[in-house]
């Protein structure tokens, strides 16, 4: 497993390089061919494309269940140079180990030990990795769409929540807004009331966007860069800011999303114009990822593992997958430092939790579908 997890490390794979990621996809796809699948490239427009993975011995007509990562990291290449793989006291660093080769890894080693031990899954493992999961999903969001809507599960290869290992079981929504203020521009000096001040309207916006703000609910607005204006002499016709916001709910996004385009101008003559959405959905703590919940606990327990939950303020695949399909987020090995240059991965974990995703995978379906009625009555 650390020889694999050092391949992959050392295949450095930023996002916005689609050449690096040939070297990590031929690592992965190897590694996937070894365990027993075909692989499947699916080329990219703007990416390096995705692999999909499926086991090649396989009857027809069962149900599936699809494991979900990326191969791509926020990591420019050359970053090993001053961000070297280590290997000391129980920990490897390197850039893009937490977040989230080591997930790979181990999800590679899961499947690997089903196989040399002769234990055929009753719901068919399906691999999809992506190249542009830290760039929003943009081109694979539809692979993951639709492998989600057929599945009896997903299991995300995330890393956990640090250092306590916990599962994330419930994600925040993430959306993205541009708003944008025309004025009217007049030269300051000489007639400045002929002028609208995009600038001094955008202020008035960026209150009311904080306003937005209820950390106590779970809902987060920030206000992250402004920009506008021509130069000092000039009242300035237009202005922009970029905006972050974070909900726990669909609700919350449908009702942000609305107060956000309410949003009008003070100024007569002035005009605001917003443009986004809360295009990331949030992970939500719904009645069939309760069921799934349950059964790692379950696993967790013959294990003899201490497993916890944990919200996170990031988005990622599951997102998305949860709107279809019981999700399990966070998967990966035990680590911390994801984005950061001392990101690493307790090397121990690695066995610990692909025993515990080999054991899911063994699991029975869930048949969700057909209970729906008696989920939604939950707590």
């Amino acid at each position: 497993m650390y020889e694999v997890l050092e391949r992959l490390v050392a295949a450095e794979s930023p996002s916005k390089d689609p050449s690096s990621q040939t070297d990590v996809q031929a690592v992965l796809a190897e590694e996937l061919y070894a365990t027993g699948f075909r692989i499947r490239r699916l080329p990219g427009k703007e990416t390096g494309g995705h692999l999909l993975a499926i086991p090649r011995d396989r009857s027809r007509h069962r149900p599936i269940q699809t494991l979900i990562g990326h191969c791509d990291t926020v990591w420019p290449r050359g970053t090993l140079r001053s961000m070297p793989i280590t290997l000391r006291a129980g920990r490897m660093t390197g850039p893009g180990i937490y977040d989230m080769k080591g997930g790979l890894t181990l999800m590679i080693f899961a499947l690997r030990a089903l196989a040399e031990q002769g234990f055929e899954p009753e719901v068919l493992p399906v691999v999809f990795v992506n190249s542009d999961e830290e760039i929003g999903s943009g081109e694979s969001r539809r692979t993951v769409e639709r492998l989600s809507k057929i599945a009896d599960r997903v299991f995300i290869l995330e890393p956990p929540m640090g250092e306590t290992g916990a599962l994330k079981t419930a994600r925040k929504g993430v959306g993205q807004f541009t708003i944008r203020v025309r004025g009217k521009a007049a030269h300051a000096g000489l007639e400045p009331s002929k002028g609208v001040s995009a600038i001094l309207e955008l202020s008035h916006v960026v209150q009311k966007l904080f306003a937005l703000n209820d950390p106590e609910n779970g809902v987060t607005v920030n206000v992250g860069t402004i920009d506008g204006g021509m130069r000092p002499n000039v009242v300035a016709p237009e202005s922009t800011a970029e905006v972050d916001v974070r909900v726990l709910t669909t609700e919350q996004a449908g009702d942000l999303e609305a107060a956000i385009r309410s949003i009008g101008p003070v100024a007569p003559g002035a005009r605001v114009e917003v443009e986004g959405a809360v295009d990331i959905p949030p992970l939500e703590r719904t009645p069939r990822n309760r069921l799934l919940w349950r059964r790692a606990q379950e696993v967790a327990l013959e294990l003899d593992m201490d497993l916890e939950e944990c919200l996170a303020g990031g988005g990622s695949d599951g997102n998305v997958a949860s709107l279809y399909a019981p999700t399990l987020d966070g998967l990966g090995p035990v680590g911390a430092g994801a984005h950061a240059a001392h990101e690493f991965v307790q090397l121990d974990s690695l066995v610990e939790r692909g025993a515990l995703l080999a054991l899911l995978l063994l699991d029975s379906p869930l048949n969700w579908r057909t209970e729906q009625e008696s989920l939604a009555e939950e707590p």
